[in-house]
């Protein structure tokens, strides 16, 4: 819905732009054929090209070195009230209309005055598909070589159609629509494991089998998240999160309604796969919204959501177990019901953000408005197809993943975490149930310690924040404007956190005893929380600021590794705590993750280094 209404806005916008522009142009052309200009180029100012103007003898704005140019953005894209034209803009375009040769057609010289358009040559093969697309390569008409095209881009850094200057509050509602679909399918993913005993007896088989109900669902995230990105980046964010909710919510219907063992598992996979992509979009939806300094407040808000999933999941899954009036099946039906709740949401109020398939609708309505096909949109001309952006981000994550120091350690790191977290859907029972004699309800909410540690470690966000403004400032005045901070900024988040991870598990597992308050594992839990999440936040980040470009095919490597080493251990949690007991399996994994703890301090004192040695990630450290 709110993405048809974008589409509608963007339409208006790009009328009234075009008006704007057009009057401009008549007025010059007018003061040019005053001052003796050619007569014949005043009778074109009514004609709008519908085909490409193969035969001009001149289509090249010049700079002033002679070479074509795609014109300076900061001089092209001035900003502009519906009513009023910038000084500063309108002189920028009546001087690149004094440039233009006037043997070209007014439609070409509109291209070329527009405001926010770059004039750009496609290469020969570039040039050739669009011409087989468009259909004149079956008509007479000589198909040139190569082509100029009139990239579409905002009117201005202030556009209002650019996500990033949307009011607060749209922004504010979109992230918070984007977090409650990580909500979601992280909630799915854990429910299931507080009645394992339930659903273990009903279809007469062992607690370890009925677990890869949870193991196979965190395994299909993983190899889902491979295909979200050339997805959402060919037909947008909107549709990728409408049609693979739909579709994960069908499969956990089908899960609910599974009449044996063998069908769960593979209803539970299919609804992982699906569900990993809207999860694995909503970074790229945040980083559409938010500019690097605002995302310091922004992305933990996606953050909590996403972590909060699998804590809350065991906390409705652990009342749904023990309930007599109920099935445990009622665990996929309830998350059917969250889903579809949000699902609704999302297709009546979450706007499209990404700025490629934006653009794309005002190019589509620029041709519809001039009749010219030449206005396209950046993702409409790239040199790659979706099969091969497919094909990329199906191997370059395995890549990134052998000859990048960087995603290595920062998987390892987030699969520890993971690990950890998830074996605790099995732990659990042990550490409280059996410990302490809880219900499996009452051991269901004690997640709820992890959740309150996630909320202490939004804590550090107004000082975080405050120290990156500080050093984009120092940045700026020691390198220039265009400055930015280094990724190893984002790293205090795990410098701060990183630390709580071990101590919390050498705690929770060194206080495990019913002569010993249960309220030591429950502070110990607290202490856990904060620690995940201040990683978290940090790798994401740091990854996202060091490979740009790259960063979807690091981030997919993460996610594929993490989840499917989590899938794995929850099958080998319950023998775990089973053979080795609370102490010792909290201990071992207190001691893994104690390994990893100098991973964030080691990349802020070397990370520049470590980043001029890699083919893929960024080396500048402005």
């Amino acid at each position: 819905m709110q993405s048809y209404l974008a589409y509608k806005r963007f339409g208006k916008h790009a009328r009234a732009q075009y008006e704007r522009d057009r009057q401009r142009a008549e007025a010059m052309e007018r003061g040019n054929a005053e001052n003796g200009g050619n007569g014949q180029d005043g009778g074109e100012l009514g004609h709008k090209e519908s085909s490409i103007d193969a035969g001009s003898s001149s289509t090249d704005i010049l700079s002033g070195d002679g070479s074509p140019d795609s014109r300076d953005p900061e001089k092209a894209e001035q900003p502009r009230s519906s009513d009023e034209n910038d000084e500063e803009g309108e002189r920028g375009g009546m001087e690149r209309l004094q440039t233009i040769n006037t043997t070209q057609s007014f439609g070409t010289r509109m291209g070329h005055a527009m405001t926010g358009i770059e004039v750009r040559e496609l290469s020969k093969e570039m040039t050739r598909r669009r011409t087989r697309a468009s259909g004149r390569s079956n008509t007479n008409e000589k198909a040139p070589e190569r082509e100029k095209v009139f990239v579409v881009g905002y009117e201005s850094e202030k556009d209002t159609l650019n996500p990033h200057n949307w009011s607060y509050k749209t922004r504010i509602l979109s992230t918070i629509m984007i977090a409650s679909i990580g909500f979601i399918v992280g909630f799915a993913s854990s429910i299931d494991s507080a009645a394992l005993t339930q659903a273990a007896e009903e279809f007469g088989v062992s607690e370890v089998a009925e677990s890869l109900a949870t193991g196979l669902f965190l395994v299909g995230f993983g190899f889902g998240a491979l295909f979200a990105g050339p997805i959402s980046e060919t037909v947008g964010r909107n549709p990728v999160y409408i049609v693979t909710l739909a579709v994960y919510m069908i499969w956990i219907m089908a899960s609910a309604l599974a009449p044996n063992l063998g069908a769960q598992l593979v209803f539970r996979f299919l609804a992982g796969f699906f569900g990993s992509t809207p999860l694995t979009c909503a970074g790229g939806s945040i980083s559409d919204l938010w500019d690097p300094m605002e995302r310091v407040y922004a992305f933990p808000v996606f953050a909590n959501a996403a972590f909060m999933g699998p804590i809350f999941g065991p906390v409705v899954g652990g009342f749904v177990g023990q309930s007599k009036l109920v099935s445990w099946r009622w665990c996929e039906w309830i998350t059917l019901i969250i889903s579809g709740a949000i699902l609704l949401m999302v297709i009546l109020f979450q706007p499209e953000t990404f700025a490629p398939i934006l653009l794309k609708w005002k190019a589509i309505h620029l041709r519809k408005i001039t009749g010219d096909d030449r206005y396209v949109a950046e993702v409409e001309i790239r040199a790659e197809t979706f099969w091969k952006r497919l094909l990329h981000a199906l191997y370059r994550p395995f890549i990134l993943t052998v000859r990048e120091p960087i995603v290595i350690l920062f998987a390892l790191y987030l699969t520890v975490v993971y690990i950890i977290l998830f074996t605790f859907l099995d732990g659990y029972t042990y550490i409280f149930g059996k410990t302490y004699g809880f219900s499996e309800g009452i051991t269901g909410l004690c997640f709820i310690g992890i959740g309150i540690g996630l909320c202490f470690a939004s804590l550090w966000v107004p000082l975080i924040h405050h120290w990156a403004k500080r050093d984009l400032a120092i940045a700026k005045e020691k390198y220039g404007p265009n400055a930015r901070n280094p990724p190893e900024k984002r790293l205090w988040f795990a410098m701060f956190g990183a630390p709580a991870v071990p101590i919390s598990l050498f705690w929770m597992g060194w206080t495990n005893y019913p002569g010993v308050s249960y309220w030591n594992a429950l502070v110990a839990s607290v202490l856990f929380g904060y620690g995940i999440l201040c990683i978290f936040i940090s790798s994401y980040q740091y990854i996202i600021d060091s490979y740009e470009m790259y960063a979807a095919s690091a981030l997919a490597s993460l996610t594929l590794i993490r989840y499917v080493a989590a899938g794995g251990m929850v099958e080998v949690g319950i023998p775990f705590y089973e053979n080795l007991g609370v102490h010792w399996t909290l201990t071992i994994l207190g001691v893994i993750s104690a390994i990893m703890v100098p991973v964030p301090y080691a990349f802020y004192r070397y990370g520049p280094k470590i980043r001029s040695w890699s083919k893929y990630a960024a080396n500048s450290d402005e």
